[in-house]
């Protein structure tokens, strides 16, 4: 009896031990798998407790915008990167308008996130300056490959300072800046041909004024506004200056350029001759161009590159005067043949990696992990059906409500690594910029096509000038100013007044910035050999 209560004891024993080992084997495979896919994409260790990585994003203050830290991005985010790195991703708001003095708060108290970021190149040399940033040589060279193969070099140098590398720049895909259009519908009308010259563009405007193709109540040839981006005077300017030498060019204020009194006397000429729009110096805001646009009452003028195709023209445009047509045009040819403009910088926005950081190996890594063609094409166009639609082999964006809302253009606060659209194509990529303009795809294709050609980018010094920061505003506002007063001076009074201005110009700070912008350039060459 006691034999068989032993064996049965065993046999129950024997049950149990198996039925162990077996769980412990599931869990045994289960821990491995797990570290296994692990250890395949990151180099956190499962037992640990995930690390928070912060990371900035701008608060727009768009109505209806979700929650900035739990949307449809964050959560990709989150689930493709931090479980993968046994990380939580956690974003910090910073008002955009107010994001270089909360920055700087931010970066006093030692709580800045561990990816933080501006577009002012000047704030983060100082940063450098003071030390309060990391340098990122290292770190780019040991966990940015695949980001530093994105951006390449030229993009990478506008976060060189000192020689050191010290923030990350977006690339920017998007290039062109200003563009110049015309109405072709009147064109048409007088017999005459797109003007591919300043003295076509004469031409062309005096005839809208005598003729007045277009049979309006106070006909303006060439709308334009305060001196301002649009409405402005688009490369006019650069098809008067003459040759100078880059040192020359990139340290001397416009008005010391050969070729840009001319420019000016050119405007002050259509003023008098009734060209432009009479009262342009009092348009700061662009309403009355806007209106007088729409109205169809301009022949001409000069804005952002995309500005004719936009919503807020083309549609009130096309429903006051249906057969108006504006299409872009390249006529403002300098003295070399070319029609010489200025587009973007290839750089974006600067992120960097504060000194009070803990998480610097972390953060490039997610920086790298961001910079792969899948990662961007989802947190820019998001899943097929539900995000974007393909036209034409174009993503094109829909359902941007709720939790899917985009609070800027192709959510770049979310794609550190990119501004613009980004199809790895430069061709795609212009097509997708032209897509968001249904109807008038080709023509806004052609326009950033015409204001990429011949295009020239502002030199970037890679150390803050003081006299500027110093100087910066007054300057700009005293530019305005003398822009106007030029224009609108009797002809007899304008050598004597631009002589003056331009005097009282440099007095007032020019002389000092120009003076520094010259040692810093000479000390960037210096540099390079």
């Amino acid at each position: 009896m006691k034999t068989k209560k032993m064996l049965s004891l065993l046999l129950v024993l024997t049950l149990i031990m198996s039925a162990l080992a077996g769980c412990s084997g599931d869990k045994s495979t289960e821990s491995n798998t797990k570290e296994s896919n692990t250890t395949s994409t990151g180099d956190a260790t499962p037992s640990e407790p995930p690390v928070t990585l912060t990371v900035e994003v701008f608060d727009r203050g768009i109505q209806g915008q979700p929650d900035l830290n739990n949307n449809t991005w964050t959560r990709y985010i989150n689930d493709n990167f931090g479980k993968q790195n046994n990380a939580i991703v956690k974003f910090v708001t910073v008002p955009r308008s107010q994001e270089i003095d909360q920055l700087n708060v931010l970066m006093a108290a030692g709580e800045a996130p561990d990816l933080a970021f501006t577009y002012d190149s000047a704030t983060v040399s100082r940063y450098a300056k003071v030390n309060g940033i990391m340098q990122l040589d290292d770190l780019l060279a040991e966990h940015g490959k695949e980001l530093t193969n994105y951006l390449g070099e030229k993009v990478l140098s506008y976060g060189v300072f000192d020689g050191k590398q010290m923030a990350i720049p977006a690339k920017r895909t998007a290039l062109a800046w200003t563009g110049s259009f015309i109405r072709k519908d009147w064109l048409d009308k007088l017999g005459m041909p797109l003007p591919t010259t300043r003295d076509e563009l004469y031409n062309a405007l005096v005839a809208f004024r005598d003729k007045n193709p277009g049979g309006v109540d106070g006909v303006i040839p060439w709308g334009l506004a305060a001196t301002g981006m649009n409405y402005g005077t688009g490369n006019l300017f650069e098809s008067f200056w003459e040759e100078q030498s880059e040192e020359e060019f990139v340290t001397a204020p416009s008005w010391l350029r050969p070729g840009n009194k001319e420019a000016l006397k050119f405007l002050n000429k259509l003023y008098h001759e009734k060209l432009i729009s009479p009262d342009f110096a009092l348009d700061k805001t662009m309403q009355q161009a806007d209106a007088d646009v729409t109205n169809g009452k301009v022949g001409f003028f000069s804005a952002n590159w995309d500005y004719a195709f936009r919503q807020n023209i083309s549609d009130p445009l096309k429903a006051n005067v249906p057969e108006a047509n504006f299409v872009p045009i390249d006529t403002f040819m300098n003295y070399e043949g070319k029609y010489k403009k200025i587009a973007y910088n290839e750089n974006g926005i600067f992120v960097f990696i504060p000194k009070s950081s803990k998480n610097a190996e972390l953060a490039i890594k997610y920086l790298n992990w961001m910079s792969s063609p899948e990662v961007l094409f989802f947190l820019q166009y998001g899943e097929e059906g539900v995000n974007h639609k393909m036209v034409n082999g174009i993503p094109q964006v829909i359902n941007q409500t709720g939790d899917n809302m985009h609070t800027v253009y192709l959510n770049l606060d979310y794609t550190l690594v990119v501004n613009g659209p980004e199809l790895g194509d430069p061709e795609k990529n212009i097509k997708a910029l032209a897509s968001v303009f249904p109807g008038l795809e080709e023509v806004a294709e052609q326009s950033y096509k015409i204001n990429t050609t011949d295009a020239y980018t502002e030199y970037f010094f890679d150390t803050p000038n003081e006299s500027k920061i110093k100087f910066g505003k007054t300057l700009g506002d005293l530019s305005k100013q003398m822009t106007d007063k030029l224009i609108v001076v009797k002809p007899s009074e304008f050598d004597s007044l631009y002589d003056k201005l331009v005097k009282e110009y440099m007095a007032a700070g020019g002389q000092a910035v120009m003076d520094e912008n010259v040692k810093i350039y000479k000390a960037m060459q210096a540099q390079k050999k």
